[in-house]
């Protein structure tokens, strides 16, 4: 089995940073493409950015500029560094990740969430 678990996350003022962390762990075998996507209320979730192995980057439009991803492979883990934040980003943050464990198996894992509240 594997778990996602995040961290960070919290109450900015609008203009501030914040990251959050996400780490893996279980019967992993490899990790390929680790996302962030967010849900605002009463809305849909949408990617935010994503990470491939080797480092390759992708941003949603309304963040590029602002959000950093990074991953540590060695660790199992992602980041979000958030900077110039603004309330709209408020929403939950999750983390996926494509994992094939040990077994051969391959599927897309979700972290539980972590609230980002931005205040103006």
């Amino acid at each position: 089995q594997v778990q996602l678990v995040e961290s960070g996350g919290g109450l900015v003022q609008a203009g501030g940073s914040l990251g959050v962390s996400c780490a893996a762990s279980g019967n992993i075998g490899s990790i390929n493409a680790m996302s962030w996507y967010r849900q605002a209320p009463g809305k849909q979730r949408e990617l935010v950015a994503d990470i491939t192995t080797d480092g390759s980057t992708n941003y949603a439009d309304s963040v590029k500029g602002r959000f950093t991803i990074s991953r540590d492979n060695a660790k199992n883990t992602v980041s979000l560094q958030m900077t110039s934040l603004k309330p709209e980003d408020t929403a939950v943050y999750y983390c996926s990740a494509v994992i094939r464990l040990r077994t051969g198996w391959v599927a897309t894992y979700w972290g539980q969430g972590t609230q980002v509240t931005v205040s103006s």
